[in-house]
């Protein structure tokens, strides 16, 4: 019995998304914020169609609205939008701001390889 249930966890442990952390990409936004809506017009459409967007989901919040349960940042954000990578409920990165399409990506991509480190 011992060796099916070992051999039943290496093989979870070989398909994606399976015994792995739950990661997601808080975006705290507010109404009127100029910098969301070029986030919005630039890379929300095709966010849940790349592989970042895949690895960590977009999750919109309000700026002054209280923490989603289960969710545990370094401090609250200040600027609209700022993003926040979560990991098992934890921040494991931020992006303040919305740098544009050109260098959003890299700091998106960068801060998810540190999280899988």
């Amino acid at each position: 019995m011992a060796r099916i249930v070992l051999a039943l966890v290496g093989v979870l442990a070989l398909i994606p998304g399976m015994a792995q952390a739950a990661v997601e990409l808080l975006m705290f936004e507010q109404p009127g914020c100029l910098y969301c809506a070029r986030w919005d017009a630039e890379i929300a459409p095709e966010y849940p169609l790349t592989e970042e967007g895949k690895v960590a989901p977009l999750r919109r919040l309000q700026l002054r609205a209280p923490l989603p349960e289960g969710i545990s940042i370094a401090s609250h954000p200040v600027f609209t939008p700022t993003f926040i990578l979560i990991r098992d409920g934890q921040e494991t990165g931020r992006i303040e701001g919305y740098p544009g399409e050109d260098f959003f990506w890299p700091l998106l991509t960068d801060m998810l390889k540190a999280t899988d480190e």
